[in-house]
């Protein structure tokens, strides 16, 4: 059937945004209302007349209203072909009028497990009522229409004035298509919940994920990609990216969220931390710096690769201050993520009309827990996300020479950026600022080679009488497989090296390093970044 007339509803909702509204248009077209509960109750104080949902069943609300609609008529009136014979002669015969309508929001469930309710108050509120109606009326959308959303009260009152009174079938299917996933999205938090508290393994037997379309995007990494962005309907994901204020600038892209993401997390590494800048490009640090001020820190995390700089992301561990923002505008910058800006980096920013400033209340939690996902071809591969961090008292030195206090600084900011770095990773650093940076290699070696190469890049541009790699820590994400990379890190002038260890090669890599007169300490824990 194209439009079905809508002549009785049944209303049952937890969020009452709109009933009011909702069941007075209802009622002044002539649309009889069925209730229940607190649902009712709220109808009624609006000045309504309305059917209780005992009445139309014949039995009552019982069992501390777990039951009350699972019931044939209720069923019965939302499953029944209309114009199939048999399904109309066991309505006529069992007393079963048909639902034109059903208007269903669910127990808040997620609310009452984020605001910390005991087990007893989680159960209770597991709606098992609500999504049988609402997939009862779902299935039967070529009769019903199912609404679930107040955000579509509007909609639906709309197409009652277009269609006289009636929905058209194209409504009522993506009212049915949006039900179910509401459905599935309540059943998603459900099975979250119990393998959270219930499950002793650490990935279930099946794991059911739920989110909601934040917006689409203009393209994906290319323009024949199609893209958007959805969020987690309920995670312990924190906020970031989607959360952040946009104050300027042209509407992110795909490629702005992954890079300002990895500058994002990179930068979190330094909260509460002096000032530093993290500057990315292509999801990868190509400069970051630590300084008594933000504009220091600016200019000597530009000065660690300033041609990659070009057309990057830019993240801040603290609030923009307006002479750091006007060095930042002498280069062409993508995004720029703050927790902050006074008024006049903001000022400074708005000359530049392209450019994206967004400012986030909070940087993310570093160490939080957490799975990160990957799509492969016939599946997912689902890890933990990468949280893992080295303090000092972890580290084993393993060279006869023992790193100074400050190699040993330099060390552990290293090691923090190549955490960060796409594998194969080597980072140079010299009093808290990069040196240089070689990421994505497949041979560690060469990773030392571009970084140093880097560094001697940036000495001829500012006119450095030497490279800021000579008199540096090196870090590596993994282990040296063979002195050759150790070596080549000396070679560009590095004093100590930071590295996880573990190769059947460590002996000769150790000896290679003493004979270098190298200082190096083990960390026991590698970073691969793929």
């Amino acid at each position: 059937m194209s439009e079905v007339t809508i002549r009785r509803a049944l209303l049952s909702v937890s969020d009452k945004t709109g009933l009011a509204e909702l069941g007075k248009a209802l009622a002044e077209r002539g649309v009889e209302l069925v209730s229940t509960g607190g649902t009712a109750k709220a109808l009624r104080d609006a000045g309504l007349e309305v059917r209780d949902v005992s009445d139309l069943t014949g039995f009552p609300e019982m069992m501390d209203g777990r039951v009350k609609t699972l019931h044939p008529k209720v069923h019965g009136g939302l499953l029944a072909v209309r114009d199939d014979p048999a399904h109309a002669s066991a309505m006529e015969e069992h007393g079963i009028g048909a639902i034109d309508l059903v208007v269903v929001n669910l127990y808040p469930f997620q609310q009452t497990v984020a605001k910390g309710a005991d087990r007893d108050e989680v159960i209770e509120n597991i709606d098992i009522g609500g999504p049988s109606m609402v997939r009862s009326a779902a299935k039967n959308h070529a009769y019903v229409t199912i609404v679930t959303d107040p955000a579509d009260y509007d909609g639906l009152l709309a197409q009652l004035e277009e269609a006289g009174g009636a929905t058209r079938l194209d409504f009522r299917k993506a009212m049915a298509a949006k039900a179910f996933a509401a459905t599935a999205t309540y059943d998603a938090a459900i099975s979250g919940w119990f393998n959270r508290t219930d499950q002793p393994a650490h990935f279930p037997p099946r794991r059911a994920v739920a989110s909601r379309l934040a917006t689409t995007l203009r393209y994906g990494e290319n323009p024949h990609q199609q893209a958007a962005l959805y969020l987690p309907e309920f995670s312990s994901l924190g906020t970031g990216l989607p959360q952040a204020r946009q104050l300027q600038g042209k509407e992110l892209s795909y490629n702005n969220y992954n890079d300002a993401n990895a500058a994002l997390e990179l930068v979190a590494e330094f909260a509460g931390g002096d000032p530093t800048v993290v500057i990315v490009k292509h999801a990868n640090p190509c400069g970051v710096a630590t300084r008594a001020s933000l504009l220091e820190a600016w200019e000597d995390a530009l000065a660690c690769d300033s041609v990659s700089a070009f057309g990057g992301i830019v993240a801040t561990n603290v609030p923009l201050d307006g002479p750091t923002a006007e060095a930042i505008c002498k280069i062409f910058t993508e995004v720029v993520v703050a927790p902050g800006a006074d008024e006049a980096a903001q000022a400074a920013f708005s000359k530049k009309k392209n450019l994206r400033l967004l400012l986030v209340d909070e940087l993310p939690e570093a160490h939080r827990a957490g799975l990160s996902q990957i799509v492969i071809a016939g599946g997912l591969l689902v890890q933990d996300r990468d949280n893992g961090h080295v303090t000092r008292d972890m580290l084993k030195v393993v060279t006869k020479r023992a790193p100074t206090e400050q190699e040993l600084n330099d060390c552990l900011f290293a090691w923090t950026v190549a955490k960060h770095v796409k594998s194969n990773a080597i980072v140079y650093a010299k009093d808290g600022a990069t040196a240089g940076i070689g990421a994505g290699q497949m041979n560690r070696r060469d990773s030392s080679r571009i970084a140093a190469m880097k560094a001697r890049e940036a000495a001829e541009t500012y006119d450095w009488p030497e490279p800021r790699t000579v008199g540096s820590a090196v870090a590596s994400d993994a282990f040296f497989p063979f002195a050759d990379g150790l070596l080549a890190a000396a070679e560009a002038g590095a004093t100590a090296i930071i590295q996880p260890g573990g190769s059947i090669r460590d002996e000769e890599v150790i000896q290679a390093a003493d004979e270098a007169g190298l200082a190096m300490v083990f960390t026991g824990m590698r970073h691969f970044r793929h």
